[in-house]
C-alpha cells in the first residue's frame, strides 16, 4: 500500500500520538511508567462512537455505521490520564481494520492532550500496521485529557504511554572532554571573524559572482509565510531555504533588516513545524535539515536574537533530535555505517551543538566524541583504500555528509582533523565513470532508479563540490562542473569556492590505471580517458580482498566488470527497495555479479536471507573500528596478494591483479584465488584483451561450482569462443570469451535469460523494471565431473564491431600458464600460490615481444636466455610479483636465484 502525501501524511501522524496516552493508572516498572488503557474503557461520543468485538482483537471503538468521521467536530473518545511526573513520554496505538481482510490503507488519526494545539499522526498504514508510535510529547504532571478523533475504517483497540528514554550514553561519551572545542563568539559555523573577510571578498570573483548575485536577489525580497498557530504544518523546504538564504546574507552584509526577517521566520516557521510519527522515505534526513537550517540562525543571527528567541531555537532544536534515527543523545545508531553516517550528526547535530556550545556545551561533547573518537580514526583505517565501502551512490552521497564534518571541524578550528587519505577518496568516481555517463557498478545504486532505458549522466556535485574545494583540487573541480555544478545551493557553493581555483578537464594526467590498495582491494584499468558516447575505450574492474562493511556493500569479492560500447561483462542486480526477498535474495548476493559460486546445500543463511546462491558469505553486520575489522573474521573479505602494473606508471601495458578470496567465503570453500590481467594493446580492432585464471578447491568435493559472468543482450554461443555484444552511439563492441580450461569436454555451460536470469537456482524474482539488467543473461559454466579442485583459465578480447579476434597460443608447464596474443608473451602462475620454483620460456620468432611475468614469489628472479643474449637479476617486490622487459626470440630460463655473474635490474 503506498501512503499518499499532503494532508493524507499529517493525519497518519497525528494518529499515531493519539493512543499512546491513554492509561489512567499507571506502573511503575524499575524506573518506567508503563500504561495501556483498553479504548472501550473511553469516555464515548454517544452520536459517534461504537465498541464492537473485533475476534482476537477483543473489543475495540470505531465510528457507528453511517458517521463520517469528523475531526473539526466532538472527539470520538476521551481518556482521562494522570501523569505522575513532568517528562517526555512515548505514546503508542493499537488499531485495527474495520473489515477484516481489507488492504492496508493509511489512516490517520487527530489526538488533543489536554490544552495543547491538536495533532496529527498515523493510527494504521502498511509500513507498521496496527501498533504505531505516535512519537514523544513533554507533559507535566498531574491529570490531563486525551481527545481523540477516529478516521473512517479503522478502530482502536488500546492506547499506551511511558516514560521515553533517551538513548544509552556510553560510558567513554559521559567520560569525554573535547580535545578541539569552538572558539568563542559568533560565527562558528563555516567560518570565523578570522575567516569571513576572505570569504566575503571572494564573493563577487570570478564564478562567485552570479551565485552571489542569485543569492541577493533570494534575500532581499520579502517571503510571505502565512500560518495559524493552532494548526500543524509538514516539513517545507522552501522556508527552509528562504531563512537560509536571509541568514547568510545578513552575515555577509550586516543588513539588519534581513537578519531579522530570518531569525523571524525561523521562529514562526518552528512554532507550527511538527513531523509527526512518520518514519518512512527516511524522514530524518528532512527533520536533520530542520534543526541545520536553525543552527544557522542561531549562529550567524545571534547578535540580532534575545535571550528568549535563543531559548526557543535550542529548544526546538533539541525536541527534533529526539525524533531522529539516531536519536538525542545521539548514540541510537553507529556514526560508522548505516544512515548514522549521513547528515545527522557530521552536519546537522554537529552544526547544532557548535551553535549552542556557550550556552550548553553538552551537546557538543557527545557529537565531536562520535566523530573525533569513533568516526576519524575509522576513515583513517579504511580510506588507506581510497575507494568508499558502500559504494558508487551510496558512498558519494554518504562522503558528502562526511565532509560537512570535515569542514566544520576545519572552518572552526584552522585545522584539519580528518585524515589527508580523504583528500584523494573522490578519484574513486572518476575512475568509475564510463563513456555512456553512468559508472561502472558498486553497491546498491539507488541513481538506477531514474534515467528510463537511457543511461543516465550519474552525478552528486555536493561531494565533488566539498572534495574539490577542501583538497583545492582542479581535477576534482572539473568533475564539479561536468556534473552540472550546484545550482540550487548558491550559500554552500560561496561558502566553500575558490574562484582562483581553476578548473582542470585534462583527465589524461592521470594513470589510466588505479589500485585501491588493500583495505578494499581492486584494480579499474582503462585504455584511455575519452569519457563520451563516440569513446572506443575499454574499463574494466577486478576487485576482492581486504574487509567488509555491510549494509550496502554487496557479497561481490572477485567480481569482474567490463565496459566497452555499453556493459559486456558486469553486474545484473538492480537496487529497487532495501531488504526484500529480490534485494536480499538477488541483488546484493554473488549470483548477480560476474563471479565464482559453489554450492554447499548445508550453508548457514543470515540475514534473513531465504535462499542459497553458492556465492561468498551475506553479511549486514559492520565494524565500528579498525581493531574489530581486522581482529574479527566475520569481516574477512579476501586478501589482496598482488597489484602491479606497468612498465609506464601512466599507460601501462599491462595491469595484474591477484587475490586470495578464500576468507570472503564460507568454510565451504578450502581455498580460492582469482587472478586478473589486463592487457592495453594500444590498437583499435582489438583494444584490450582480459586474462582471469580461477582456482578453488571446496571442502568437499560434492559441492558444484560455478564460473559465472553475466551479460546484458543475448550472447552467442555455438563456437569455442562465446561473443558478447552491447552498443552505443551506433558503435558496436563484442567481448570474444575463450576458455583455455576446462577443456570443452571436460565443462557445461548454462545460459539463463530474461526471466530466468532473475533467479537463484531454481527461484525467480519478478523484476519490475525497463533496465537491461531486468532481462539479461547469466553464462554459468560448471566442470563435468565432481572434484575438490578446479581451474579455471579464459581470456577476453574486446574488440570493435565486427573484427576478428586475435589467435591465442596457449600451453601450461612448469607450474605456468603461458599465452602469446598480438605483441605480448605471457607467464602467470596456474595456481593459487606464487611461483617459487624454475621454468623455461618460450619466444617465438618475429619483433620484439613484451613479455609479462605474473605471480612469482618474492625475492630475486635471473632471467638467462639460452645461447647468451639476456642474463639479468630482476627484484621481485611483495605485493607486485611480476617482471616485464622485452625479449626476442629464444628460450629463456627463469630462476629463483640472483646470479653471480647476471647483471642486476631494478
Amino acid at each position: 500500500m503506498k501512503v499518499k502525501s499532503g494532508w493524507m501524511i499529517w493525519a497518519l501522524l497525528s494518529f499515531v500520538s493519539v493512543t499512546v496516552f491513554a492509561q489512567q493508572y499507571p506502573a511503575v516498572v524499575g524506573d518506567k511508567y508503563v500504561n495501556r488503557l483498553p479504548a472501550r474503557l473511553a469516555k464515548l461520543n454517544g452520536k459517534s462512537a461504537v465498541v464492537v468485538n473485533a475476534g482476537e482483537n477483543g473489543k475495540v471503538v470505531g465510528l457507528k455505521s453511517g458517521v463520517k468521521a469528523d475531526p473539526s467536530g466532538p472527539a470520538t473518545l476521551t481518556f482521562n490520564v494522570k501523569i505522575p511526573a513532568k517528562g517526555w513520554y512515548e505514546l503508542s496505538t493499537f488499531a485495527v481494520p474495520e473489515l477484516e481482510g481489507a488492504p492496508a490503507i493509511a489512516a490517520h488519526v487527530k489526538i488533543q492532550i489536554g490544552s495543547h494545539r491538536p495533532t496529527k499522526r498515523i493510527l494504521f498504514d502498511a509500513y507498521h500496521g496496527n501498533r504505531q508510535v505516535s512519537g514523544k510529547f513533554e507533559m507535566e504532571a498531574g491529570e490531563q485529557s486525551i481527545k481523540i478523533w477516529l478516521p473512517d475504517g479503522v478502530r482502536l483497540a488500546w492506547i499506551e504511554w511511558k516514560n521515553a528514554n533517551d538513548p544509552a550514553i556510553p560510558e567513554k561519551a559521559q567520560r569525554y572532554e573535547p580535545r578541539i572545542t569552538p572558539p568563542a563568539g559568533h560565527p562558528r559555523i563555516w567560518t570565523t571573524a578570522q575567516q569571513l573577510p576572505v570569504i566575503k571578498e571572494r564573493l563577487t570573483q570570478g564564478e562567485n559572482k552570479a551565485a552571489w548575485e542569485k543569492v541577493r536577489a533570494a534575500a532581499i525580497s520579502p517571503f510571505p509565510f502565512e500560518f495559524d498557530p493552532q494548526e500543524e504544518i509538514f516539513y517545507r523546504e522552501d522556508v527552509e531555504k528562504a531563512v537560509e538564504t536571509k541568514a547568510f546574507y545578513y552575515l555577509m552584509t550586516g543588513d539588519k533588516a534581513v537578519g531579522r526577517e530570518a531569525a523571524k521566520l525561523m521562529q514562526d516557521y518552528l512554532s507550527v513545524l511538527e513531523f509527526g510519527n512518520v518514519t518512512y522515505g527516511d524522514i530524518t534526513r528532512e527533520i536533520g535539515r530542520s534543526i541545520y537550517v536553525t543552527a544557522l540562525v542561531y549562529d550567524w543571527c545571534f547578535d540580532l536574537l534575545g535571550k528568549s528567541e535563543l531559548e526557543n531555537l535550542r529548544f526546538h532544536m533539541l525536541r527534533l533530535a529526539r525524533d531522529m534515527e539516531i536519536g538525542w543523545p545521539p548514540f541510537m545508531d553507529s556514526i560508522i555505517n548505516g544512515h548514522g553516517n549521513e547528515a545527522q550528526i557530521s552536519r546537522d547535530l554537529l552544526a547544532m551543538s557548535i551553535a549552542l556550545y556557550d550556552e550548553d556545551p553538552l551537546p557538543y561533547k557527545y557529537t565531536s566524541y562520535t566523530v573525533l573518537e569513533e568516526l576519524v580514526p575509522m576513515r583513517k583505517f579504511e580510506y588507506e583504500s581510497p575507494r568508499h565501502n558502500q559504494g558508487v551512490d551510496y558512498g558519494a552521497y554518504r562522503l558528502m555528509w562526511e565532509m560537512h564534518a570535515v569542514w566544520l571541524f576545519y572552518r572552526m578550528t584552522g585545522h584539519p582533523v580528518f585524515d589527508d587519505n580523504i583528500k584523494h577518496l573522490p578519484y574513486y568516481w572518476l575512475y568509475m565513470r564510463l563513456p555512456d555517463g553512468y559508472m561502472l557498478r558498486d553497491g546498491d545504486m539507488f541513481s538506477v532508479k531514474g534515467g528510463g532505458n537511457a543511461p543516465l549522466y550519474w552525478k552528486q556535485p555536493m561531494a565533488m563540490l566539498l572534495g574539490y574545494a577542501y583538497a583545492n583540487d582542479p581535477l576534482l573541480k572539473a568533475e564539479f562542473q561536468r556534473q552540472g555544478g550546484l545550482p540550487d545551493n548558491p550559500v554552500l557553493f560561496l561558502l566553500v569556492n575558490d574562484p582562483a581555483l581553476k578548473a582542470d578537464h585534462d583527465l589524461t594526467k592521470l594513470p589510466l590505471t588505479k589500485d585501491f590498495g588493500k583495505v578494499l582491494g581492486g584494480v579499474v584499468a582503462r585504455t584511455g580517458w575519452n569519457n563520451k558516447p563516440e569513446s572506443n575505450d575499454v574499463i574494466a574492474e577486478i576487485k576482492g580482498g581486504g574487509y567488509h562493511f555491510a549494509n550496502h556493500q554487496h557479497a561481490d569479492a572477485g567480481a569482474l566488470q567490463i565496459y566497452h560500447h555499453g556493459i559486456q561483462v558486469g553486474d545484473i542486480g538492480l537496487y529497487l527497495s532495501y531488504g526484500t526477498p529480490y534485494d536480499f535474495n538477488f541483488n546484493k548476493r554473488s549470483i548477480a555479479h560476474s563471479m565464482m559460486l559453489a554450492m554447499d546445500p548445508q550453508e548457514k543463511l543470515r540475514f534473513r536471507t531465504k535462499l542459497q546462491d553458492g556465492g561468498a558469505r551475506f553479511n549486514q553486520r559492520f565494524p565500528q573500528s579498525p581493531e574489530e575489522t581486522t581482529t574479527d573474521p566475520w569481516f574477512d573479505n579476501g586478501k589482496v596478494m598482488s597489484a602491479a602494473f606497468g612498465p609506464s606508471a601512466q599507460k601501462p601495458a599491462f595491469s595484474y591483479f591477484k587475490a586470495d578470496l578464500t576468507g570472503a567465503y564460507s568454510s565451504k570453500i578450502a581455498q580460492y584465488a582469482r587472478g586478473f590481467l589486463f592487457l592495453n594493446l594500444f590498437r583499435e580492432d582489438v583494444p584490450a584483451v582480459i586474462i582471469l585464471t580461477d582456482d578453488m578447491s571446496t571442502a568437499d568435493p560434492s559441492f558444484k561450482k560455478y564460473w559465472q559472468i553475466n551479460t546484458l543482450h543475448q550472447p552467442q554461443t555455438d563456437g569455442d569462443t562465446w561473443v558478447l555484444h552491447n552498443a552505443l552511439n551506433g558503435a558496436e563492441g563484442k567481448t570474444h570469451v575463450q576458455m583455455l580450461l576446462p577443456a570443452a569436454a571436460d565443462r557445461k555451460l548454462d545460459v539463463l535469460g530474461g526471466p530466468d536470469a532473475n533467479s537463484t537456482f531454481g527461484n525467480r524474482f519478478e523484476v519490475k523494471s525497463t533496465k537491461p539488467e531486468a532481462s539479461a543473461f547469466r553464462m554459468l559454466v560448471s566442470p563435468a565431473a565432481s572434484q575438490s579442485r578446479d581451474r579455471f583459465l579464459t581470456v577476453f578480447q574486446m574488440a570493435e564491431g565486427d573484427a576478428k579476434p586475435l589467435p591465442v597460443q596457449f600451453a601450461e608447464k612448469d607450474g605456468m600458464y603461458q599465452l602469446i596474443v598480438a605483441d605480448r608473451v605471457v607467464c602467470m602462475s596456474a595456481g593459487a600460490a606464487d611461483v617459487e620454483k624454475p621454468f623455461t620460456l618460450e619466444v617465438p620468432a618475429g619483433a620484439q615481444w613484451q613479455v609479462v611475468l605474473a605471480g612469482l614469489k618474492p625475492g630475486f628472479w635471473n632471467i638467462r636466455q639460452e645461447g647468451g643474449g639476456m642474463d639479468v637479476n630482476m627484484d621481485v617486490v611483495a605485493g607486485n610479483n611480476t617482471v616485464h622487459f622485452t625479449a626476442g626470440a629464444g628460450k629463456y630460463r627463469v630462476t629463483p636465484t640472483r646470479a653471480y655473474h647476471a647483471k642486476d635490474v631494478e
